[in-house]
């Protein structure tokens, strides 16, 4: 069933000017529109009234024989297991699985990863970026010639001056030693601006809960989404004279692809994908999504406890072995540090209906997870994004994720309030949300660790709000300017509810 509200909820493709659709969240009073669902299906090999379900464990032991035997027993099958963080994927086809091996000795938690059988009969609502015109492009050819040190849409990139990443590359373009992974809907490695940086052995397909390794497994396919592809741009597009130029041109960025061709992340493939990023030397991860079915999930609830516990397991164990996990706020205009909020979405891949939520119990997740670097997104005038999420204590930092243009105009050349990226077949186009704001936050995380290749993720994430421009509060904050206040900001210049420790500062990543 499709549901009354997109499930992407991390980017957006707007025109330039005013907004009509969006791809992961909406501007104030734009309506929804979905786009036809993709005709394939994830690889399984269950049939299609078998769930996928999470089952957790204490960790650092494989499944017991009489494990094995009791969720046999309860009639699942395992797909695979993470035995380093204790989380087990398994397929059943028997709606009482959990309830049933909840009772098994040992099984410390245990939940369905989604509510649709595999696989999913749900639609995506991925709008169509704004692919870049013949105009603006030779517009910024022309702006860049005159520069005489860009590349050809580097005029067009407003969000790079906005947190001095253009003089940041005066000084470094960020190490080749240094791997972005982007955990995402797959990555178009055969685009010119991303191939000169990408890396090949970091890379892999998730979707199915295990690691496939096949050639370009991490790729999208013609009918998926392209958010991953702009999102790799943006992180690292090479400063090669061709097209743009990410925040770090010059580190390696990764594609795990862990959205299945529905534009679906299940917690299994998100699990996948936090593993194997730890276990191949990413020192970066870029989570621009929630985790599907449920925008918040509440632990009062078994099925959504587990599904917490997994990725929790997994984002912490990515961490211990070095990598900075950074991650979307998302595109509600929600306060994530009230007391309740209305979720109008879950489960997304069903029957969604409203229902209340605290967000101190109900996380969205990765982004609300202990440690995770939740990033908000702001606009060509510096203020907060119509759509960003925001609160006290939540927000981590600030980068720009773009704006509907009559919001937030960008100053000449550029024209578009929105974020240029890359996209497949190589291509430019521009998408908004959090899901860009993300991979710049991801990008300085980056060139911190190129400047201090020995930090560890604490400390990376240290500098990175140390280094941050502290960005007072906007208020009243009425961005559409119909006389009403559409957020109320909280703290402090230093640590509010709308920009966190401040906007993300490049420069001073490659120079503290």
């Amino acid at each position: 069933m499709t549901a009354p509200h997109p499930r992407h909820r991390r980017a957006l493709a707007l025109p330039a000017g005013l907004a009509v659709a969006a791809s992961l969240a909406l501007l104030p009073g734009t309506p929804a529109t979905a786009a036809p669902a993709a005709e394939t299906a994830p690889s399984t090999a269950a049939d299609a009234t078998s769930l996928s379900y999470v089952v957790n464990v204490a960790p650092g032991h494989r499944p017991s024989a009489t494990l094995r035997r009791a969720i046999a027993e309860a009639g699942g099958t395992i797909v695979t297991s993470y035995d380093r963080i204790g989380v087990i994927v398994v397929h059943s086809a028997d709606p009482d699985f959990a309830k049933t091996v909840r009772k098994v000795r040992g099984v410390q938690s245990a939940g369905a990863t989604r509510t649709a059988p595999l696989p999913s009969a749900a639609t995506t609502d991925t709008g169509a970026p704004q692919v870049l015109g013949a105009k603006d492009l030779a517009a910024a050819k022309a702006a860049a010639a005159a520069a005489g040190d860009q590349d050809p849409l580097e005029p067009l990139q407003w969000d790079l001056p906005a947190i001095k990443a253009d003089k940041a590359h005066e000084k470094s373009l960020g190490s080749k030693k240094v791997t972005v992974a982007v955990i995402d809907t797959g990555v178009d490695d055969t685009h010119p601006d991303i191939a000169p940086n990408f890396d090949r052995q970091a890379s892999v397909n998730c979707v199915a809960g295990k690691p496939d390794t096949a050639d370009g497994a991490w790729r999208p396919s013609a009918a998926e989404s392209p958010h991953g592809t702009h999102v790799a741009g943006e992180i690292a597009a090479a400063k090669n004279g061709v097209g743009m130029t990410g925040v770090a041109p010059g580190v390696k960025v990764a594609g795990i692809k862990v959205s299945n061709p529905d534009g679906f992340f299940y917690t299994e493939a998100v699990v996948c994908g936090f593993m194997w990023a730890a276990e191949h030397g990413v020192d970066v991860t870029n989570n621009s999504y929630y985790t599907d079915p449920w925008y918040f999930n509440c632990k009062d609830d078994p099925d959504q406890k587990a599904l917490v516990e997994a990725v929790s397991r997994a984002s912490r164990y990515a961490e211990k072995k070095g990598a900075v996990n950074v991650a979307a706020a998302g595109n509600e205009n929600y306060d994530l540090a009230s007391d309740e909020i209305t979720d109008p979405s879950s489960p997304n891949d069903t029957t969604p209906g409203d229902r209340t939520v605290d967000p101190s119990k109900c996380l969205d997740i990765p982004t609300q997870l202990p440690g995770v670097v939740t990033v908000a997104a702001t606009g060509a005038k510096g203020l907060k994004s119509s759509f960003s999420n925001y609160g006290r204590g939540v927000i981590d930092i600030a980068a720009p994720g773009g704006d509907s243009t009559a919001y937030q105009t960008p100053q000449p050349p550029a024209t578009s309030g929105l974020i240029l990226g890359t996209l497949p077949g190589g291509k430019w186009g521009y998408m908004a949300g959090t899901s860009m704001a993300s991979p710049h936050v991801a990008g300085v995380a980056a060139l911190i660790k190129s400047t201090h290749p020995h930090a560890s993720p604490a400390t990376v994430k240290a500098l990175l709000y140390a280094e941050a421009d502290a960005t007072a509060c906007t208020d009243p904050y009425d961005i559409d300017g119909d006389g009403k206040v559409d957020a109320v900001c909280e703290g402090p210049k230093n640590r509010n509810g709308f920009y966190g420790w401040g906007t993300a500062d490049a420069l001073d990543a490659v120079t503290w």
